[in-house]
Formats: structure tokens, sequence, C-alpha cells
């Protein structure tokens, strides 16, 4: 069978499942015990395995199965999850994911992940490091020379049982080198080729390549078969030069079971360390407390774990383009009929052409809601690399995120990820204090940043919020004078909020120390230029010592606007609604001489006049001539400028259609659009007037 006309649709799935693994995961670690969410994930993982080996994809099936390993132990209250744990599993989800990238790029799908597969199997073995550095060690119940019994898998424990039954010795050896031994691995070498003569080691703690390569202190232990009894065990082993002391312990079916069940239990109380307190700030009390089973009562999960059926359909976004491309047809067609039928005044064909108007209203209505995607597709990644980021910080970080359901143009989404992603990095890095220096301001210990989305208008605004140290804008002047960004005149006369958007200026960065995260100068300013690329503006607010808050302001959608047409001259244009904030008509007598810049009373303060007849060479018109000019006032951000015009046609919703690799690109141009009598008509980017 040809499995390439089942690639797109499995590339989707994956990462579908991916990210609900991520989420899955991050809702695990907030509440390790809740078996539920380990059978969500259980199942999100056997899924993709069970995609991934039918599309041939054997590597991503494998590490999947792997995991699927682990997550067995854990919802078989066989395994507590902790910090080791989680880790290793995040770093399973993020190979996976390049795995993933790897096929969308026409890969097969490889990576080296030997390493991970280790950890994944040392986990299942019970080789757990805990935060020494040192393996996790349980304490044994068979006699009191056990001191450190070793986690057995099933098949580990069934041989030692069956050997029991046969009549095999099942001996519990406990080892300790002296501690004046130069070579402990070769000491310990000699031991187990000693016991190898006479029997068979089932399972060693630390693991036998760890004792190769001497990663234990003084002892270690094992589990061995033998027909000699545990006194000739401790005995020949007594005989080798360098050994302290060595304890065998014979083991009956009674105590195998009882030691079984209490190295599993003891296992199982391997707390996970959580931002709220250390491990080692877990009572021993509650350490102690067995997993819940599902009939316990577990916490409730913020997740979904199941329900209706799903009533969507996957449509290539492609598709979705051509069909806003046809819809933008009909709009301009609408648009000819209503100008047409308002010439002919028949009766008829004007009842028709509103009916068809309402028909199609309801259509774009229709149509741009299948273009609106939630931000949440956006916001879900954000957790997971908060996460990491505060982990590599040594920091401890909150993420709240509101508003994930608001909708945005796909066009939108697709652009606003990365400039979402310097902003959140910008905020746990400079803006979130390390641990000292919160306790010492009085704050708690966890950072908290917020993450908003919210509709206003025809905008919708991202807030990232931080409660940290806040912008201080004396540093940031002192440190733009010392990189040359502004001079000491400059810097004197600056308001806070000029100071703040120098933050904004090429290769400009208040961090001291260059680090994987921050400090090279690169990245408000690539935020800055992609969000005025997309027609919105990013403004900041801050309070010195309390925090941060940077405002991104979208337009909702990048296809379809509404726009007030204006003439100039033979010419006409269209400028945006969500930028107008007035019209009117100044006077020759108004218009004021201001070191060279022409300038309008407005409002009782006066703001710039900027002449488009001029700046676009428009040659049948000349506003100087008038007696009476009309104006478009415009905003951005807090800044006005006044637009003068010839006339104003009126407001219509217009398609916008980019003007083509062909055409150069034109200051105060951002695209064009045909109008009903079939004229092409220049859209403004009123930005590009206010400086």
């Amino acid at each position: 069978m040809d499995m390439n006309q089942y690639l797109s649709m499995f590339i989707d799935e994956s990462n579908d499942h991916l990210q609900s693994l991520n989420e899955s995961m991050m809702g695990l670690e907030a509440n390790p015990e809740d078996i539920s969410i380990v059978q969500v994930i259980f199942r999100s993982a056997h899924t993709l395995k069970g995609m991934a080996a039918t599309m041939g994809f054997e590597d991503l099936a494998s590490l999947t199965h792997q995991m699927e390993n682990v997550l067995d132990l854990v919802r078989n209250n066989k395994l507590r999850m902790q910090d080791f744990i989680f880790d290793t599993l995040f770093k399973s989800l993020d190979a996976l994911e390049s795995m993933v990238e790897d096929i969308t790029g026409g890969g097969e799908g490889k990576a080296d992940v030997s390493s991970i597969v280790s950890s994944l199997q040392a986990i299942v073995r019970g080789e757990i490091p805990v935060a020494g550095g040192e393996a996790a060690s349980v304490s044994g119940p068979a006699a009191q020379a056990v001191e450190t019994p070793i986690h057995l898998d099933e098949f580990q424990f069934s041989v030692l049982e069956q050997s029991i039954q046969e009549g095999h010795q099942v001996l519990y050896v406990d080892v300790t080198i002296r501690k004046d031994c130069q070579l402990k691995a070769v000491r310990a070498y000699m031991v187990f080729d000693l016991l190898e003569r006479s029997g068979e080691v089932v399972k060693s703690f630390p693991s036998v390549q760890d004792i190769e390569q001497e990663k234990f202190d003084q002892s270690f232990s094992l589990y061995y078969i033998t027909q000699k009894s545990a006194d000739q065990i401790q005995a020949m082993i007594l005989n080798l030069s360098e050994i302290d002391k060595v304890s065998a312990v014979a083991l009956d079916q009674d105590s195998l079971q009882q030691l079984g069940q209490e190295t599993a239990a003891a296992a199982s109380e391997v707390a996970v360390t959580t931002t709220e307190a250390p491990a080692a700030a877990v009572p021993a009390a509650s350490a102690a407390k067995p997993l819940p089973t599902k009939e316990e009562g577990n916490k409730p999960a913020t997740h979904k774990t199941g329900g209706a059926p799903s009533r969507t359909i996957r449509v290539d976004i492609e598709r979705l383009d051509v069909l806003m491309n046809l819809f933008s047809e009909l709009l301009i067609d609408r648009v000819r009929l209503e100008q047409l039928a308002s010439e002919v005044q028949n009766g008829d064909l004007t009842e028709t052409v509103e009916h068809m108007g309402r028909v199609s209203g309801d259509l774009q209505n229709i149509v741009m809601k299948l273009r609106m995607v939630p931000v949440d597709t956006v916001f879900n990644r954000f957790p997971r690399m908060i996460r990491d980021l505060a982990k590599s910080l040594d920091k401890k970080v909150d993420l709240i995120i509101t508003g994930a359901e608001t909708e945005l143009d796909r066009t939108v989404i697709d652009e606003i990820g990365d400039p979402l992603v310097h902003l959140l990095r910008n905020a746990v890095d400079h803006g979130i204090e390390s641990i000292a220096d919160r306790v010492a301001a009085g704050k708690p210990e966890t950072g908290t940043v917020y993450l908003r989305a919210f509709h206003s208008g025809n905008h919708v605004f991202i807030e990232i919020e931080e409660d940290g140290t806040g912008i201080y804008p004396e540093k940031v002047l002192k440190s733009a004078v010392k990189k040359g960004v502004i001079t000491q005149e400059q810097a004197a006369s600056m308001s806070d909020d000029e100071a703040f958007q120098l933050l904004f200026a090429p290769g400009f960065s208040t961090a001291e120390v260059i680090s994987d995260v921050s400090g090279r100068g690169v990245g408000l300013d690539v935020v800055k230029s992609k969000i005025s690329s997309l027609g919105g503006n990013v403004t900041i607010y801050s309070s010195p010592g309390k925090g941060t808050n940077f405002s991104v302001q979208l337009p909702l959608t990048l296809s379809i606007i509404a726009a007030m047409l204006i003439r100039l001259g033979s010419e006409k244009y269209a400028i945006p609604l969500t930028s107008i904030v007035e019209t009117g008509i100044v006077k020759q007598s108004q218009i004021r001489t201001i070191h060279g810049n022409k300038m309008v009373e407005f409002r009782d303060s006066h703001i710039p006049l900027v002449s488009l007849s001029r700046l676009f060479s428009v040659p049948d018109y000349d506003e100087s001539t008038e007696e009476e000019t009309e104006i478009v006032v415009v905003r951005k951000g807090e800044r006005l400028v006044a637009l003068a015009v010839q006339d104003f046609i009126g407001q219509n919703e217009i398609v916008i259609k980019n003007l083509g690799k062909y055409l150069p690109e034109v200051q105060g141009i951002s695209g064009a659009t045909i109008l009903g009598d079939g004229q092409v008509a220049l859209i403004i980017d009123p930005n590009a007037f206010i400086k």
C-alpha cells in the first residue's frame, strides 16, 4: 500500500498528539499523583506509536514504545513520578518533535536518541538518579543485613521465584570495598568474576556499566542464584583482597515476596520536586502515602479525557486561501452591481442586488470565521517553554494564560508566534528576578508571567505582563548612551515612554552578561518590525520594582477590512477605518509652519499635517491652492497625524491585495484593492506617517 497519500494526515495528527502530550505532561507535573492524567498520556503515546509503526517510521515508534514502558509502570502504581523521569520524558517529546519535523521536511524521521533510550530503560530498571547525583535507593525488609534492595521487574522477579521453587539458593549480596582501595572497579570485577563461576547474577545496583566506570561509592548489591550457601559465598568474597565486609542473605518464597512488595513501595515513595516546595522539604509522612487508585477520588483534571465524538474535519489551508480569493472576487462584483443598480434605478434589479448583498454578507461572515483561529494554537506551546527556561535560569515561574479562546486571522497567527517567544523569554530572563532577589525584595519566590489575549473593536490585544524588577528608564538611557544609540543631550530630554522605546532599537540590550537566552541585542527590534509589518504596534508599561507589561495590538484580519475611500485628483485611496480618529475640514489660515513642518490645531494641541498629494506626486491636485482642505486624523498608539485629502468618497469593505513581487516597496502603501468600477485604489498605511 502506498502510504504517501496518508503522510500529511500523519504529520497533522502527530503534531496534535505531541501537543497533547506536552500539555498533559505539564498537568501531571503540577499534579503528580493524578493517575487519570497518566492514562491520557499513555493512550496518546500508544496511538502515536501505532501511527508511526503503520507509516514505517520505526525510530519514532521505538522511542514511543520506550516511553510507554515507563508510563505503564506509573499508571499501574509501580513507579512514582519525580524530576528525573519528567525531564527524561520531556526530552523524549523534544526528540519526537524533531523526528516529525524531519518527516515534514521530507526526511525519514531518524535521530540519535540512544542516550534518551538508555535513560528510559534505566527508569524501567529502577535506576533513577536523585538530587545528590546517585541512584535512588530503598530500604530493605528481608533481613537487617539487606540495606539496599534493588527494584526488580516482573521477569527478574519470576526468575528468582522459579529458582527457589527448583531448589536453588537465591541470595541478596551486599559487598563493601575498603575506602583505601585505589581500583574499585577492578576489585568489583573480581567479585563478579568469582560469583559467575558458581552461579548467576540476576540484577545489580548500581548497574554493571556504572560499576565498571567506578560510578559508585564503596559498596554494591546484587541478587544471585547459586547452589552454594550464603556462608560459603560470604567466605569466598572475603578471601579477595581489599574487601571490607560482605553480607549474604538467603531468601525464601515469603521473604522474596515481601522484599519485592516493599521495594516497589519504597521506590514509589520518591516524591517529585514541585515549584511549591523542594523535595527535601516534603514531610516524611506525606512522602510515604501510597499512590491513589482511580476509585479513591482523583483530583479533577484540567484537561479533556473524553466526550462526544469530534464534529470537525481537517481542511488544507490552501483550500481556505482559494475560497477567500474567490469570495474576494465575489465581493468586488457585488460592489459593482450595487453601483450599477443605483445608476439604472430598476426596482427589481435593486431588490435582487439588495438580497444578494445580504446573502453575500452572511457568506462573508462564514468565510471570515473559517479563517479565524484561536490564539491557543500559539499559546499552547508556551507553558513547556517557560518551564524549561525557568529551570535553566534556576528561577521559579508560573505562567497564567487567559483569553486563549480569542480568535485571530490565520495569517496573523502564522506570524505572531516568534515575536511572542521573544517577549516571553525577555520577561523570564530580564523581568523575573532570581529567587534570592525576590525574597530580599519581599516578593514570593515564584514569579508570575501573565499572557492575556482579548478583543477590542477590530483589534486583538495580546499582553505579556510579569511581576518582576520592572524597567528603570535611567538605566536604559545610560546603556543607550554607552552603546552609541543616542547622545547624552538626547537622553536628557527623553521622557520615560521614549526611553522604553529605545528597547526596540537594533542591537540594544540592557543585559550585562551574554547568555543563551539574551544579551546579544537581538530580539525586541525583530519583535517590533514583525508586528509593524502585520499592521500592529507594541506599547510598554512599566513600574520600577513592580513589573512590566508589553501590550501588542494586532488587526483582527488581514484579508477584508473596512476602509474610508478618499480622492486625490483622479486617483483614489483607501484608509483603514481602524486607524482613523475622525475627519474634518481646516482652512489655510489655520495651518501653521513650525520648524519647517506644517501643523494644525486639534483638540487643544498641534499635530503634524501630511500632504498625500505631494507625498505620492499626484499631478492633478494641490491642496495649497484650496481655501479649505479636508483632513483625516489617524492614530498610531498615542500619536496623531492629519492627512490632507481632496474629497471623501465614503466607507466600504475592501479586499486587500498585495502589490506583488514586481513592484518595489512603496513608502506609506500597504497594498491595493479593486473597487466596484474596476479601478484600483491603493491602501494607505497610516503607521508609515507616524514616527
